[in-house]
């Protein structure tokens, strides 16, 4: 995964293995940030990374 890539909701709900609220729930909370480009919401891989690093913490 290159930290300037784009993510789909559908990739990040794949891997993350969440459903699709979940994952629009993370981003309406600002948990996940996330761009919107016209009518498309993106997810920065490096936010994504981002997310993950911190959960990693928050269950340590």
């Amino acid at each position: 995964m290159r930290d300037d890539e784009l993510l789909t909701v559908a990739e990040v709900m794949t891997r993350l293995r969440l459903g699709r609220s979940t994952v629009y729930d993370l981003i309406r909370t600002r948990r996940l940030s996330s761009v919107t480009i016209g009518r498309c919401r993106r997810i920065p891989a490096s936010a994504l990374g981002h997310f993950i690093a911190e959960e990693m913490e928050r269950a340590a």
